[in-house]
């Protein structure tokens, strides 16, 4: 059975390669690995068929034979596992690339995210500007300890690993933001992950499906 992913049938990233299905669609892409995607609107989103995929009511998801994989870390990880060209084969530099996956998701991702849900949310109140501040200084604390760890490498841990997949999509969430730009390190990697041709790949897929959905073709 070829897997199946879900992904919004019009993303509110507007086609800019931001929403979570683009991780896991770069990771079969590396991999070689062949996918399909199904389509959900937000409405398909919070009902029972979609809820018993993912109980949180979001995208992705995976299927195959019978496994139903949620959260895109989980999946990039699993699907990593499957195939070659994401995890190192030594047990050391391995375990590494995926303590780099977590880092991404669990340490750099959160004051990134929340920064984003501030402006969403709060960007109208008179104390906003303050919480940016120190939002902005949250985010600004990880990228230079990223930015220090990184030095002039061109990846994480040695060659590109699922670790980088997931840190670059990451990070490419402040895009706009002009944070990013304080360390040009962090903005050269960046790059380096956007000329991968499998992300070229991924990313021109996901698009296609924005501009569709925009009646594009």
């Amino acid at each position: 059975m070829t897997p199946v992913i879900t992904a919004f049938e019009a993303s509110p990233d507007r086609g800019r390669g931001l929403a979570r299905d683009m991780r896991v669609r770069w990771a079969f892409e590396e991999a070689g690995a062949a996918y399909d995607v199904r389509l959900v609107s937000f409405a398909q989103m919070k009902e029972a068929a979609h809820l018993a995929l993912h109980p949180f009511g979001q995208i992705p998801t995976y299927e195959e034979d019978g496994l139903t994989l949620f959260e895109s870390g989980a999946i990039v990880l699993h699907i990593a596992e499957r195939h070659g060209g994401l995890l190192p084969e030594e047990p050391g530099p391995r375990a590494r690339a995926i303590n780099w996956l977590f880092a991404a998701l669990n340490t750099v991702e959160p004051p990134i995210v929340e920064r984003e849900a501030a402006g969403y949310a709060e960007r109208d109140r008179e104390w906003y500007g303050e919480r940016l501040e120190m939002l902005d200084a949250r985010v600004d604390t990880r990228l230079g300890q990223l930015a220090r760890r990184l030095g002039q490498a061109d990846w994480l841990d040695g060659a590109f690993s699922a670790g980088d997949l997931m840190m670059v999509t990451v990070l490419r969430r402040l895009e706009g933001s002009g944070l990013l730009e304080k360390y040009p390190n962090l903005t050269a990697y960046v790059a380096r992950g956007e000329a991968r041709p499998a992300y070229k790949r991924a990313f021109e897929a996901q698009r296609a499906v924005f501009e569709r959905s925009q009646g594009g073709g």
